[in-house]
Parts: structure tokens; sequence; C-alpha cells
């Protein structure tokens, strides 16, 4: 893709999964333009159109057939409940199709598998939820099947995990087509966390520790301690001497609570306020890097090499009072940005698109 979805279309099969089906609804179906965000032709189409059941025990009304995909920027495959059914042969075409013309694609959950029947997977990294990782690996096996991760991005393929980490990949797409202040004001309005790294868990065996004495209240606080400190030199010793606790003690419990290690979670919110501060001021990449603990400017563009695989992209900052992100540098009939941009000013190297959020 060149530039931002305009169009979304969400592809179902036999029936229906409501819940990862309200997830790209909501954040690419719902007008709220009033709020500066971005708004979307949201199209939910399918091989059969008309009422489709649901896992939930209704009928859902889908208006268009598959020709809905040709029109596409975005198409979106939500959870496959069907998976022992064979696939109408019209949707792998059609994925292929719509792919091959430039759309780019996003699965959720078991939507991996009719990407993967179409071969949009072959030789790419991808996800799923944790209980069909196994069966994408055996009846797919040039994909590249990643595990234990929310999701995944290779080529113009997202794939995330189970119900909630949709969330996470439809806020990641956000975030990487229309920049982090987009995707914040959007994560604020549903009322979720603007980021979480492709790379974390799928699930921890503790989220909620039992007992205050586990350490969950001292690690929240700690936190909030660490996002107004983020220039400092944050050390794993030096964070657990904060909550009187030995380093192991401690890393185990970060672990319990944020299902990822100190050091990830650290990085993570340093390049989220990094990417605040190349879209809303001028500040050199120099002097954000300083800001948020990355060192220097060249280590701040190897930490976005690392976990975005690629360098910044940062939109240019949109008019007074609007969030809205205008299209992409290189889209047609869109001028190269100058060099004084913060677009420009982030991207000093070259990277490919392909990536995956699960880099260490």
């Amino acid at each position: 893709m060149t530039r931002p979805a305009r169009t979304v279309a969400a592809l179902t099969g036999e029936r229906v999964a409501v819940f990862e089906l309200g997830v790209a609804a909501q954040v690419f179906g719902l007008d709220r333009g009033d709020d500066g965000l971005p708004v979307h032709e949201f199209l939910l189409c399918g091989a059969r159109p008309g009422p489709v059941p649901s896992t939930s025990g209704f009928d859902v009304h889908v208006p268009h057939g598959l020709d809905a995909l040709a029109r596409a920027d975005l198409v979106v495959v939500p959870a496959w409940p069907t998976l022992d059914a064979p696939v109408a042969p019209a949707v792998p075409a059609a994925l292929r199709d719509a792919v091959e013309r430039g759309a780019d694609l996003l699965t959720i959950c078991s939507g991996a598998f009719p990407a993967a029947r179409a071969g949009l997977l072959d030789g790419r990294r991808a996800t799923t939820h944790w209980q069909f990782a196994d069966l994408l690996a055996r009846t797919h096996p040039r994909v590249r099947v990643e595990r234990d991760v929310l999701y995944v991005e290779d080529g113009p393929v997202v794939s995330s995990a189970g119900a909630a980490a949709g969330i996470d990949a439809c806020l990641h797409v956000v975030r990487r087509d229309r920049g982090a202040a987009v995707a914040n004001a959007l994560a604020r309005r549903m009322v979720t966390a603007a980021h979480r790294a492709g790379g974390q868990a799928q699930f921890v065996d503790h989220p909620v520790p039992a007992r205050p004495a586990d350490g969950a209240g001292e690690i929240a606080a700690l936190l909030d301690w660490v996002r107004e400190h983020l220039a400092d030199d944050l050390s794993v010793d030096d964070l657990a001497r904060r909550v009187f606790a030995a380093p192991r003690t401690f890393a185990r419990r970060f672990r319990a609570v944020t299902g990822t290690t100190p050091h990830r979670w650290i990085v993570e919110e340093r390049l989220r306020l990094a990417e605040e501060l190349l879209e809303r001021t001028d500040l050199s990449v120099e002097a954000i890097a300083a800001r948020t603990g990355t060192g220097t400017a060249d280590g701040l563009r190897r930490q976005f090499a690392a976990r975005r695989g690629a360098p910044a992209r940062v939109p240019p900052r949109p008019p007074a009072g609007r969030l809205i992100a205008p299209r992409c540098p290189g889209a047609p009939g869109q001028a190269s940005p100058n060099s004084g941009s913060s677009r420009s000013r982030a991207a000093a190297t070259s990277q490919p698109r392909a990536a995956t959020q699960a880099s260490s």
C-alpha cells in the first residue's frame, strides 16, 4: 500500500464470528469524523450475501458479495469459525486478486486459515490463536507460524492471535498508516490500550496477581514512574531496588503483570513517546533521542528498524484541529516531503517492509 486505507472490506465465511467482526467494525467501520479521526468506507462481504448465521445464535446481514474486495484498500478476515468445512473456491481467488492489486490484508484469529488457503502466507511469518497454531503449521507447512505473539506483519499481511489481539493488530495498522496521534486518539475513544507490542505473549498464567503482596500495585506504580523518567538510565537492578525486590524476583513479577520483560516494555514506551514527539513537535531526531532515552539519533533509528521493521513512519502533522493524516508520501499525486519534515528527519535509512513485531 502506498497510502492509508480509505475503503475497508471485512470478509465473512459460512458463519460470522461476531466479536472479531465487531473489532474490525469498531476500528474501521464507525464514523468518528466529528472527533477528527479518519472515516472509512466499510464493506461487509462474503461469498453468499444475505443473512449469515453467527457463532452467537443470530444472523448477520452481509450486503456485499466478493466483488467488494476489488474496491478495498484493506481486506480484513475476522475469525473463520468453519475450519472443518471447505472454503468456497471463489474466496481464495478473490483474496489473491485483492493483494495482487495492492490491497493490504489483516487476519484476526482463525482468519489466517483462508489467507493460507489462498497461498498468501506462504513463506511469510504469520500467527493465529494459540489453540490453532499447530493446526495452521500442519495444514499449511509453507507458513512460518509464530505461535506465541499477539500479531505479526510480513509484507502486505498482518495476522493476529485470537479475540482481543485483533484490537492490537487493527490499532497497529492505524498507527502504521496514520501515525501515533491518530492511533492513540482512537484507542482513547475505544477505552483500550493504545499499543501492545506484537511480540508479547498471547497469554500469561497470572495476569492479575492474586494478592497485593504479589506486587501488582507496586509494578503499576513503577510503570507510571518509568513513563515520567524515560530519559534516565533504567536498568533492571535500579528498577528492582525501587520496589525493594531482588532483580530476578522483580523480573518475574514484571512479566507476570505485563506479559513481557522490563527491557522490552521500556523500549516500546520509548518508541511510543518518540513517535508522538516526531509527529507533534519540531524537535530534531537528536533531541528526541535524548528525551526518550534512546541515546543518539542513530540509536533511535536502529530501535525503530528493529522493533517496527522500518525507520519511523511519521506522516506530516495534520491541519490545526484535525487528526486525520494526509496521504503518505509516494502516493499518486502526493509530493515528496521536504528535508525538514519529521518523516525525513526520522527515516535516514531504507528498510524492507517485511517485518515481525516479535523481534526481541
